[in-house]
């Protein structure tokens, strides 16, 4: 091989035994880890030193980044080129595929190219409709939805070949994610809705914000009781409120994102809104790290890097290291 603009290219990977991939994320899962990842939010730029300086303060405290793919129908540099930038530099990187603007041969290619760049780690999304963005005359594609995106990834992973049954030569060694609401009503549907992602091929789950603690129990008690903690690690999404008038407007706005209340009450009447609201994040994540299923959180705070930094130390969870949790297959 030659040398590449990253330098030499790495060997593709043995998989350790009992392991799909052989990313570090589904290492430390599997170890028994309570894992912590978050999310990069990509640059409107073409400079990879934006990438760096955004990972940097992540890298330390998180197993794993999120390379997220055009979230609200935005345009930012790719999931793909920062999954790349990522992973050449030594992260352990989630890359974000969305169905919104590929169709299935862009996005089989793309997941072969990903692989081929050393990304192990994919979450399958369908992606935000393109009236949330800033052009919404763009012409959406949803050729997949996220269900059918998780199975035709397995069948390239686990049957090495695309969907037209054509062969891969070397098929891709992939850990297979995806995104779950437990705030969506009818919330009693949601594990149910789970558990197809599950079926379709789903290895983690991370969901949207929690800041309902106990409806999240009862949707964590749902999936225990339809054993889905034992066939994928769920991964609890968290993040500060920056104030009051930011949750009214995310509730009222961010389809299944639920603020009650007190919640919201609680940042209003503080002195300083942003010191609480990443106060809340901090107490969040110390109850849900003890609900039964949990295997780990997401952390999200837009173009915040340094305070889900500091978040994640506050709360404790850096040195939780082994826990008794389900054990998927």
């Amino acid at each position: 091989m030659t040398e590449t603009l990253f330098g030499a290219p790495p060997r593709y990977p043995d998989v350790p035994d009992g392991q799909v991939s052989g990313s570090r994320l589904e290492k430390a899962l599997r170890a028994g880890k309570f894992v912590i990842t978050s999310e990069l939010n990509p640059p409107d730029s073409a400079d990879p030193d934006d990438v760096y300086q955004a990972a940097q303060p992540l890298g330390e405290v998180v197993d794993a980044i999120n390379a997220t793919d055009a979230s609200g129908a935005n345009c930012h540099m790719s999931s793909l080129g920062i999954s790349a930038l990522l992973s050449q530099s030594g992260y352990d990187v989630v890359y974000q595929v969305s169905c919104r603007d590929r169709n299935r041969i862009a996005i089989q290619g793309d997941v072969l190219g990903a692989a081929a760049l050393g990304v192990r780690n994919v979450l399958c999304l369908t992606g935000d409709g393109v009236g949330a963005g800033d052009q919404p005359g763009a012409k959406p594609v949803f050729d997949f939805d996220s269900i059918s995106l998780l199975r035709t990834l397995r069948t390239m992973r686990d049957q090495g070949v695309f969907l037209s049954g054509r062969k891969i030569t070397r098929p891709p060694k992939l850990f297979l994610g995806a995104a779950e609401n437990p705030c969506v009503t009818p919330h009693e549907w949601r594990p149910e809705r789970l558990a197809k992602k599950v079926e379709a091929g789903a290895d983690f789950i991370q969901t949207n914000y929690i800041y309902d603690v106990p409806l999240f129990e009862k949707f964590m008690a749902r999936v225990r009781d339809l054993g889905l903690d034992k066939r994928a690690f769920i991964l609890a999404g968290v993040g500060p409120i920056a104030s009051a008038k930011a949750a009214r407007w995310i509730r009222s706005n961010v389809p299944g994102i639920h603020i009650p209340d007190a919640v919201i009450d609680r940042v209003e009447q503080a002195e300083k809104p942003a010191e609480e609201g990443k106060r809340i994040c901090v107490e969040l994540i110390q109850q849900i790290r003890d609900i039964a299923g949990v295997a780990g959180i997401h952390v999200m705070a837009y173009r915040k890097e340094h305070l889900v930094s500091e978040i994640i130390r506050e709360a404790g969870v850096l040195q939780m290291g082994r826990r008794k949790i389900a054990q998927p297959t």
